[in-house]
């Protein structure tokens, strides 16, 4: 039996934002940037365990660092649900075809943005590996690179090249910067 009272670290695996407030434990409010890790008690593990959407948590955006805690709440989990962004940083770089296959079938659903997410930064070279992704997960990291390329290049092109006017002056009153620059001519 695991102490209630017992300190856990837990990471939010994602690139987003997780939250969640447990009524039971007088409105306890808790979020997890990306990437962010907090101390947290085992009964506010098993309690949000019990609440809607809650098990989805646990077992898909954030990572429970104890084994002995992972087992009481979540029973057995597949060896992915512990990757790091570096374990899929170096799946994706230099882990065999079947691994990546494994861990497209078994990972949870943070582990699979974060292959995602990571196959367009890197980026993944390795084409097969692309396919995969594009087969199991339904995303193009293909287009995804191509995408961001294109982007990047027509902000370069959108980028002034010279000043339209001069930079404000705080010595210069505002009434007298914004005269126009012009006569007027009468024919």
């Amino acid at each position: 039996m695991i102490e209630k009272n017992r300190e856990i670290k837990v990471t939010n695996r994602g690139h987003g934002v997780v939250g969640y407030t447990l009524n039971e434990m007088g409105g306890l409010r808790r979020q997890f940037q990306h990437g962010e890790t907090k101390t947290v008690t085992f009964e506010e593990l098993e309690k949000l365990s019990w609440a809607p959407g809650g098990m989805y948590i646990l077992q898909n955006e954030l990572v429970i660092h104890d084994p002995e805690v992972i087992k009481a709440l979540l029973g057995s989990v597949e060896p992915e649900y512990n990757y790091t962004e570096n374990d899929i940083k170096n799946l994706i770089q230099f882990g065999t075809m079947d691994q990546f296959l494994d861990c497209l079938d078994f990972a949870p659903a943070g582990v699979l943005e974060l292959i995602k997410k990571l196959a367009v930064e890197m980026p993944c070279n390795d084409v097969r590996k692309r396919e995969a992704i594009a087969e199991k997960l339904g995303f193009n990291v293909t287009n995804a690179i191509e995408l961001i390329e294109a982007a990047n290049e027509g902000a370069a092109e959108i980028s002034p090249s010279h000043r339209r006017a001069n930079p404000i002056n705080s010595e210069t009153p505002a009434a007298e910067q914004s005269k126009r620059r012009y006569t007027v001519t009468n024919k």
